[in-house]
């Protein structure tokens, strides 16, 4: 678990390049979802997407703080023809946030950087609700 500084800040930046992708992802999703069984998700992506970008502004704060500089890098993200697959997609992001911002904050733990690990935790929450939402729709 023992992880050093410059790791942590690398790895931060790693998340916020998924960050951005997420919002990107999610802002394509909510124009292009089709069907009357996703007018209430379409509404609640555009939602999801302005929470990440809050998660990258967050993200490249807690960078700067430890003494790193924020990344601009966007993670690849997946797009498709198919509403549903389209949310299975969502969702898989979703469970990789929430894999990595564990992750994250029991390193945080380690570093003793309480600070970053509650503003991780915060994060953690939202992914989660995310999750939810999509989990949902999806009748899953």
């Amino acid at each position: 678990m023992a992880i050093t500084k410059e790791a942590f800040i690398a790895e931060l930046n790693h998340d916020l390049a998924y960050e951005f992708g997420a919002a990107v992802q999610y802002v394509q999703h909510a124009a292009t979802v089709t069907g009357a069984e996703y007018d209430a998700i379409s509404k609640e992506l555009i939602i999801h997407s302005n929470e990440e970008m809050m998660h990258a502004v967050s993200l490249s704060n807690m960078i700067c703080d430890l003494g790193g500089v924020p990344g601009v890098d966007v993670e690849e993200r997946q797009t498709s023809s198919v509403s549903k697959e389209m949310l299975e997609q969502d969702l898989a992001g979703e469970e990789l946030a929430i894999s990595r911002y564990k992750e994250r904050i029991a390193q945080a733990e380690a570093l003793g950087e309480y600070g970053v690990r509650r503003l991780l935790e915060d994060i953690l929450m939202m992914e989660e609700e995310h999750r939810r939402d999509l989990a949902n729709t999806l009748g899953k």
